[in-house]
């Protein structure tokens, strides 16, 4: 573990409900929480959590200068004294020019076709769960308005009980109507302006169901498809729980594993006297037919091949924290096949059901998996091939987390994807408009009747909560401003605290577009992490240039 979180930070006047994780989450991040953990809190006030609060009369000293064991936190952000990078056109390096303001975070993703995004950043795959469900306008719109990919994850139309799914064998796996999916698809278009993209995930169920060709039919090219390995959180299929009889027997219907069984006499008695009060809902693993990587690397092929076949030109693949060599069939087969994007998702996150001691004991941490990820992918790029552009996950929250994983895996890592830290502003921000406002409280899965004093603490209306209220007025109009759920605007705010936190630190890098970070941007505070991660000792970085100095 590192020494860097602890559920009171006293300098930015936040507090985490729970126990903090690496990530500065609390390990369980509750929809109805009154606050008030950084991430939180930086849903309203935005960018001004930057700073220590009370200013004009404190001083303030950090905290996190002793790094233990080997992680995201045990990295330091290396800065330079001179020097400046990847300046706008027509800028030079004066000190008018070399300004935090003028850094660039646009960035691009793609083999053939490029998908631009106005910040490194991508949502997790947001799937079956009733928190994506609930919240999606919140995640959609506001990712949308970003100007980052959103992606829509596993399960989406088998659970949905108003979709039509075609049975016998002439119409089994055609879907006829699927309103859930569309309605997450078309909610994130309403406000797309060309920057970022929707992302729809295929697992072994959703292949089954004929949902890659009903997205094809439906939306073409707008759309890009993910192949899914995998996710850090667990090593099963994706899981949710149900607390309906009648649910439960339906997705068993509809080809699920459903546990305990609800099509047991024993099990539906059970249930009927209260000893059984809810069911687990699993997807099935893939690949279990593949008895080797020959195998395993054909029928990934031939799953590409077929996808493009239905008309898409953008696909993308996620893959879990395996081990080493399920990393390295995902990097040279998505290589191969030209994909797009390689999502590689480190332990131990997750934002849905995973079972509670396979998310602590189970898979490759992140930093150890990205580590890996960059060696390898540095093997075939020696080799003269052009290694598929990546994006890290697995517990990222905060500006230094997402500057530190792009630095780890540059120049291959084009996006940094985050799942739960990016839904917190979905939660407050409908929590907020749910308590000012009763008659929305039930649509917009509100849980508070009034605002909390964390809230009040900030202003008791909208224009005073979020601090980029008008700037997503200024986007879509004061007249559309109705339309716009606070979660998507606490979204935006949250985002907007990030950008102004990626820009200062690659200003104090002295590289102005995040296109220009490299691993000499970031060090090691320990031994361990060194060597670990091939990143430099803070010790050792440009030791050999401070010698030269001394000697000349």
């Amino acid at each position: 573990m590192t020494l860097r979180f602890t559920k009171n930070n006293d300098a930015l006047g936040t507090l985490n409900r729970g126990n903090p994780t690496e990530s500065s989450l609390c390990t369980l991040c509750r929809a109805d929480c009154k606050g008030k953990c950084e991430t939180w809190l930086s849903s309203l006030v935005g960018r001004k959590l930057l700073y220590p609060r009370s200013y004009g009369i404190v001083t303030s000293g950090a905290d996190n200068t002793t790094h233990v064991g080997v992680a995201y936190n045990s990295l330091r952000i290396q800065g330079y004294a001179y020097g400046a990078q990847g300046l706008p056109g027509g800028m030079t390096d004066n000190a008018d020019d070399c300004i935090f303001p003028n850094v660039s975070l646009e960035t691009e993703f793609g083999n053939t076709v490029k998908t631009k995004a106005r910040i490194p950043l991508m949502t997790g795959a947001l799937g079956s769960t009733f928190v994506a469900q609930k919240y999606w306008d919140s995640f959609a719109i506001g990712g949308a308005l970003v100007g980052i990919p959103v992606v829509i994850g596993e399960n989406v139309v088998g659970v949905d009980r108003e979709s039509e799914i075609g049975k016998g064998p002439e119409r089994k796996g055609k879907i006829m109507k699927a309103p859930e999916l569309e309605r997450r698809i078309e909610s994130y278009f309403r406000y797309f302006n060309g920057y970022g993209a929707i992302i729809v995930q295929l697992n072994v169920e959703d292949t089954r169901n004929g949902v890659a060709e009903f997205v094809a039919d439906k939306y073409g090219d707008k759309v890009i498809i993910e192949l899914k390995w995998g996710q850090g959180a667990k090593d099963i299929g994706g899981e949710i729980q149900v607390t309906s009889l009648d649910y439960a027997v339906f997705l068993k219907e509809r080809g699920y594993v459903v546990d305990p069984d609800p099509t047991i006499p024993e099990v539906q008695e059970a249930f009927e006297n209260g000893s059984i009060k809810s069911f687990a809902r699993h997807s099935r693993l893939g690949g279990t037919n593949l008895a080797s990587v020959r195998q395993v690397r054909e029928d990934f092929m031939n799953s590409v091949e077929y996808l493009r076949g239905l008309g898409f030109t953008r696909i993308t693949l996620k893959t879990g924290s395996y081990g080493m060599e399920e990393l390295a069939m995902a990097i040279k087969f998505a290589t191969d096949a030209g994909l797009d994007l390689l999502t590689i998702d480190g332990s131990g996150g997750g934002t849905g059901m995973s079972p509670w001691n396979m998310m602590q004991s189970w898979g490759v941490p992140s930093i150890t998996l990205h580590s890996k990820a960059y060696e390898y992918a540095s093997i075939l790029a020696a080799k003269g091939l052009k290694v598929v552009d990546m994006s890290f996950a697995g517990g990222f929250a905060l500006e230094d987390s997402i500057f530190k994983g792009l630095a780890l895996g540059a120049p291959f890592t084009k996006l940094i994807c985050m799942g739960r830290g990016i839904m917190i502003p979905g939660f407050v921000g409908s929590n907020i408009e749910g308590a000012l406002f009763e008659e929305r409280r039930a649509e917009v899965n509100g849980h508070w009747n009034e605002l909390p004093k964390t809230v009040l603490q900030v202003g008791s209306s909208a224009k005073e909560i979020f601090s980029c209220y008008f700037d997503v007025e200024k986007i879509v109009g004061r007249d559309e401003m109705k339309n716009v759920p606070y979660g998507a605007i606490a979204f935006y705010t949250l985002a907007d605290k990030l950008y102004c936190g990626m820009q200062q630190l690659l200003a104090g890098a002295r590289k102005f577009s995040v296109t220009q970070l490299t691993r000499e941007d970031i060090f090691a505070g320990n031994r361990e992490t060194a060597k670990e991660t091939g990143i430099r000792h803070m010790a050792d970085a440009n030791d050999e240039s401070a010698k030269k100095i001394l000697n000349s």
